[in-house]
């Protein structure tokens, strides 16, 4: 109950009116239309197929084309919405193009409350009105989801959310059964809705939708201070260790924007935004116009180029292309041009700016140009190129032009989209880069330039901080089981059946329970005298203690249980115990493992009493054995400081009158395991 407090505290208003919760009431809206459309276009589909009249088939042809037009004008909207990139900048002025968020996904609501109570009945065999309020706390997490807040809290109850969903999938979801629960999550680049009965869909859907907040994290930061850049760098790069998770994962999702193609895409895209923040970084205290800092700033934003130049290849491949939105793949290309525009100017910039002085550091420059490009033009060399003003200028220029010719190219590609157009602040950089390029030009332009066929070479790309995939650490987010009542995990799982819990009265004869336990949480009947009371009343070895005297044992560890049987002294004792049914997984190897927390030497005096087993099985006698499990109620004995103890080797037993001699007797002697 207390993660849950804690959990709504973080959730966000759904009806609190600000740009991003319109954004996501509108793609919701838009969702539901979508999959209007869709139904009417596979009735109008079927109805072709099954009609015979031509005049049916005309007129259902005419209703389908007027369907797939409206749906076409939805994902057209949808695509808008995907790229109202606005809304989630940062709220502090900035000159800077717009950064690419993705919308989280919608989902249905979901009622767990019918489903888990019957399992637990059925399957626990326990009042299911005692988890109500676990049920509550589930279903209040799941609806806080739909809502996150856009910080490090969002995040943390998304995780939290992704980690209880695995511990419900072990409680309430056998790998041979439906369950009955229909998860739907409309695809956010699409607006299809996907529905599936298990919980792949739906830890999928809140992986993406944690990937998505990191997106929307990252566009937030403040990219105007150097705090906020490192910021959004280190978000872009969660985000991109996110879906590749889901992408390594999750291979079989049903939904689109979650297939292995477009996961790999959206990864490519989170690495390139933070790249691009890095060049940002190194720019945000100012590019001094010295040779080897603009070396460095031409060859950070040639790497900038260069991975948006991957992204938009990557989007304009099948399948990808298909479903991507058409504005995200021309900012791809925008900004591939853009970023190797600067690359250009800076190069054009240190050429024509800085001749090669005496005292100057030549090799150092020299070093630094010839590392500049794979090959230097035809005829020129880094060291004669330096020291020649002439060869530098026209160098310089040959950089300026290619420069122009990418800044026109990349507003070329925004004319080209309907949203790009709209995007004012984008049209602002490009323009005023364009014209920053064009006048250095025109400042240095010659009659003799038409005469100047030298190509400015590639620019190798480099960076001081190459960015990477950011693994997502769910280790660092405490989730507590909110069903753990029902025991521990490691037994009391979906996928183990056992009987129902079989009510045990039995008497504590002379201080002999009849029967050794083993193993912790839950606690195991071992060795057990079938002359006993225990044994007569139904104990069987490997049965499961879950509750004494009605206090539930399923938690308690072995001494902790040990402690309870001791309070009753010699009463009638009341236990339950329940059964797997597929007992040879339930029962320890006695002759390979030991029990968790037990010294070794316990497993070894229990490998020489398998052995004495054995030996009595042969000869259908039951001799005497020395206890592992007892407590001192003979005055005339030293007690033990444990209430678990080893046998004394070579200790003889005090005679005791019993009809059945057994071996469980719970007197002990002075050798503690504890």
């Amino acid at each position: 109950m207390f993660n849950i407090i804690n959990h709504q505290g973080n959730g966000c208003n759904p009806l609190a009116q600000t740009g991003r919760s319109k954004l996501q009431n509108q793609r919701a809206a838009l969702n539901q239309q979508i999959l209007k459309a869709v139904r009417m276009r596979a009735g109008a589909e079927n109805l072709l197929k099954a009609a015979t009249n031509q005049k049916v088939r005309e007129q259902v042809r005419l209703e389908l084309s007027f369907v797939n037009s409206h749906l076409q004008m939805l994902k057209e909207e949808l695509e808008g919405l995907n790229i109202s990139v606005g809304v989630y900048q940062s709220t502090e002025e900035t000159f800077k193009i717009p950064l690419i968020p993705l919308g989280l996904k919608e989902t249905k609501d979901v009622d767990f409350s019918v489903v888990l109570k019957d399992f637990i009945v059925e399957h626990y065999f326990e009042d299911s009105y005692l988890y109500e309020d676990e049920i509550a706390d589930l279903m209040d997490l799941r609806q806080a989801c739909r809502t996150p807040s856009r910080d490090e809290e969002g995040v943390e109850l998304l995780m939290s959310y992704f980690l209880q969903l695995g511990f419900v999938e072990s409680r309430f979801f056998p790998p041979t059964r439906q369950m009955g629960i229909l998860f739907t999550w409309y695809d956010s680049l699409t607006g299809v809705p996907v529905s599936q009965q298990n919980l792949l869909l739906e830890k999928a859907s809140i992986l993406f939708n944690i990937g998505a907040l990191y997106t929307q994290i990252g566009t937030r930061c403040n990219r105007q201070m150097q705090d906020g850049l490192e910021s959004a760098v280190d978000a872009f790069q969660r985000a991109a260790g996110v879906l590749n998770y889901l992408k390594e994962t999750f291979t079989h999702t049903p939904s689109y924007d979650m297939s292995p193609a477009m996961l790999s895409v959206l990864v490519k895209m989170m690495l390139a935004q933070a790249q691009e923040n890095v060049f940002e970084k190194i720019c945000l205290p100012g590019i001094q116009n010295e040779f080897f800092m603009l070396v460095k700033v031409a060859q950070e934003a040639a790497k900038v180029e260069e991975v948006y130049q991957q992204l938009h290849a990557a989007m304009s491949q099948a399948p990808v292309k298909e479903n991507i939105p058409y504005s995200w793949a021309r900012v791809a290309c925008v900004k591939a041009h853009h970023y190797g525009a600067l690359a250009h100017y800076f190069v054009a910039t240190l050429l024509i700016d800085h001749q090669l002085k005496p005292g100057a550091d030549e090799d150092h420059q020299e070093k630094c140009l010839s590392q500049l490009y794979d090959h230097m033009p035809e005829g020129l060399t880094p060291l004669a190129t330096l020291k020649n003003a002439h060869q530098r200028r026209q160098l310089g220029k040959s950089h300026l032009r290619r420069a122009i010719a990418h800044h026109e190219e990349s507003v070329r590609e925004v004319s080209l989209c309907k949203k790009l157009r709209n995007i004012e602040l984008l049209q602002e950089v490009l323009s005023v880069a364009h014209q920053r390029s064009r006048l250095k030009y025109t400042q240095h332009q010659e009659d003799d330039d038409l005469l100047n066929l030298m190509d400015a070479p590639d620019i190798i790309s480099k960076t001081e901080q190459e960015v990477e995939i950011t693994v997502p650490q769910f280790s660092k987010v405490t989730a507590t089981d909110f069903f753990q009542k029902l025991g521990p995990l490691s037994v009391f799982s979906a996928n183990k059946r056992w009987t129902a819990p079989q009510s045990i009265l039995f008497t504590v004869e002379e201080g002999d329970l009849g029967f050794t336990l083993r193993g912790n949480s839950p606690v195991q009947v071992h060795f057990l005298d079938p002359y006993c009371s225990a044994a007569a009343a139904g104990v069987k070895e490997g049965d499961y203690i879950v509750s004494i005297q009605d206090v539930d044992c399923k938690w308690l560890t072995l001494s902790e249980v040990m402690k309870l049987l001791t309070s009753f002294g010699k009463r009638e004792i009341q236990m339950k115990v329940v059964s797997l049914l597929d007992s040879t997984s339930s029962m320890h190897n006695k002759c390979a493992t030991y029990s968790v927390g037990m010294q070794k030497t316990y497993s070894m005096i229990c490998l020489a009493i398998d052995d004495d087993d054995d030996k009595t099985d042969k000869t259908k006698k039951i001799s005497k054995k020395l206890s592992f499990l007892s407590w001192g109620t003979n005055k005339n004995r030293q007690k033990s400081a444990s209430t678990l103890c080893l046998p004394s080797v070579g200790v003889a037993r005090p005679q005791v009158k019993k009809k059945h001699p057994s071996p469980f007797n719970l007197l002990n002697s002075d050798s503690s395991l504890y």
